[in-house]
């Protein structure tokens, strides 16, 4: 008996050995694979969302687009916000001001502006950050690291010229994706273009700078907030949003066309300008509009039945006026009948007698 007792003991003590070395095992094993599983989810960091831009990426390949090339001028009050504050207050600062600083930072790369003002977002065209400062007189400082073959251009902020940054070249393409069968606009590229009169001279002129992918600007602007809003001061918008939501106002100076003119090469006055950019705007919403040929037809039908309606109700009230027009007159008859009878004067009765 004894024997059969030492043997069950020192068989429920391997029994509990294994058993807890199971769990000591088993534990960082599940522990693990939570972790992994965690590590590799679609959960995304802060930093790495705002990477996202607002506006949706265009297939390569679409049934239909249209590129629009427009002005913004900084003055119109819809495009303000992209210009104040002229220097930085704080953390606040305009767009240019923004531009210019990735630009020194080596953050985003810039491209050439050609004499034909296309733009050549490709590699062959970039233009160096020096350039830039030499060729639009931008006084600077050359700072070298020490350890380092990079080369450092110091910009006080009073030497940026983003006060005479008072207008925007922009580059947008209207597009219709047939895979979901949704109509976009989507910007491209943009362009500061500085405005500045000669020494001796009160005329001032346009200086297209260089051309910038929105692609490679957009992660940054969704950080910058701005103010939209005269009557409500709260920095609400991100300049992303501000462009994606198209709510600035730019007028069209070219469209992508086979001659590659601009609107003010056939456009010889101004109202015909005005009338050009009126009719291309009309043609982007009718575009739209006639995108779905059952929605339209139901909308005709609906807008027949109205008036069909809308012409029984006016036949309807004429005839019930007409109506009540000839049960005016004849009950006016019958009281005049009536009154002339009761108003013509009776014969006596000696008259009748004889």
């Amino acid at each position: 008996m004894r024997i059969y007792m030492k043997r069950f003991i020192c068989i429920m003590m391997i029994l509990c050995t294994a058993l807890g070395t199971f769990q000591v095992v088993a534990q960082p094993k599940a522990r693990k694979a939570k972790q992994e599983a965690k590590e590799s989810g679609p959960t995304l960091s802060v930093r790495t969302q705002t990477q996202y831009s607002g506006q949706i990426d265009m297939p390569q390949e679409v049934i239909w687009k249209r590129e629009i090339y427009r002005t913004l001028d900084l003055k119109q009050e819809k495009n303000t916000a992209l210009y104040y504050p002229v220097e930085p207050i704080g953390d606040k600062t305009n767009l240019f001001t923004l531009i210019f600083r990735l630009l020194a930072d080596g953050k985003i790369p810039a491209y050439e502006y050609r004499l034909d003002g296309a733009e050549v977002l490709t590699s062959d065209n970039k233009v160096k950050f020096k350039d830039v400062l030499d060729r639009f007189h931008i006084y600077y400082q050359i700072k070298k690291e020490t350890g380092s073959r990079d080369t450092l251009f110091s910009v006080d902020n009073s030497d940026i010229p983003s006060s005479e940054v008072l207008s925007y070249f922009m580059k947008e393409v209207w597009y219709f994706d047939q895979r979901s069968s949704t109509y976009n606009s989507k910007v491209v590229a943009i362009c500061p273009v500085l405005h500045r009169s000669g020494d001796f001279s009160l005329d001032v002129t346009k200086y297209p700078m260089f051309w910038l992918n929105y692609s490679d600007l957009s992660p940054y602007l969704g950080r910058m907030d701005i103010m939209t809003s005269n009557l409500n001061n709260t920095a609400n918008v991100s300049v992303d949003d501000y462009f994606t939501t198209r709510q600035f106002k730019g007028d069209i100076y070219k469209t992508t066309n086979m001659l590659n003119q601009t609107l003010a090469q056939y456009c010889t006055t101004d109202s015909a300008m005005v009338k050009e950019q009126k009719k291309i705007e009309g043609q982007l919403k009718t575009f739209e509009e006639h995108l779905w040929v059952a929605d339209s037809i139901a909308k005709k039908d609906v807008e027949d039945k109205k008036l069909a309606s809308a012409k029984n109700k006016d036949s309807v009230n004429k005839n019930s006026r007409r109506k009540a027009s000839d049960t005016s007159s004849k009950t006016t008859k019958v009281k005049k009948e009536k009154s002339s009878s009761s108003s013509a004067p009776k014969a006596s009765v000696r008259r009748q007698r004889r």
